[in-house]
């Protein structure tokens, strides 16, 4: 099973863009280890308007992508040829199918709502946070309108110089009571 793995710039206060939709406060003074993260990573999940960004790019933004599936319905064909489309009648299907598939890690990319569908179906597999040293005040909320709550737990944190600070989460596992609910009916039975 290929690890999925959220990888993407925030704000100290939670914006992944701001007001305007832009991305001018992301530093990129360093690597910040995106280049070791690219080299485990040969696929990206990316929602429509985040592609919408470097569309016509994609060899010059990721180079070693063999590819890029978007989701979207408004875009009807893809140019380039590592793109691939899903719409969001076959969303569950592709991407478990993508997920139990050959190859390396999956770069889930953004956006916010491909974040939101990923976190409630719980296909994360790891959030490496780059948390800049700035508030925006407004803009696009990275986590919004989530069905459930989602714990986390920290694997690591990587602080640099310029003050960005990385965090890397894993989600903590589910724990399926009915089994020791039924174990503890059981036993009840026999004991009383």
């Amino acid at each position: 099973m290929r690890k999925v793995i959220l990888n993407l710039a925030v704000s100290l206060d939670g914006y992944i863009e701001g007001p305007e939709g832009e991305y001018d406060w992301c530093f990129t003074d360093q690597d910040y280890g995106l280049s070791d993260f690219a080299a485990q990573t040969d696929a990206i999940f990316v929602g429509r308007k985040s592609y919408e960004l470097f569309a016509g790019k994609e060899d010059e933004y990721f180079p070693g992508i063999k590819k890029i599936y978007v989701f979207s319905d408004t875009i009807k064909s893809a140019t380039h040829p590592n793109v691939e489309l899903i719409g969001s009648t076959d969303i569950d299907t592709k991407v478990q199918s993508v997920i139990n598939g050959e190859g390396g890690n999956i770069w889930l990319y953004g956006g916010a709502e491909a974040v939101k569908y990923f976190l409630d179906k719980r296909w994360i597999s790891e959030m490496q946070l780059s948390v800049h040293p700035v508030i925006l005040g407004s803009g696009k909320p990275l986590f919004e309108n989530l069905k459930n709550r989602v714990e986390l737990l920290l694997k690591d944190s990587i602080t640099y110089s310029s003050g960005l600070v990385q965090l890397i989460y894993v989600l903590k596992p589910l724990f399926d009571t009915n089994a020791l609910d039924v174990q503890l009916d059981e036993l009840d039975e026999r004991m009383f």
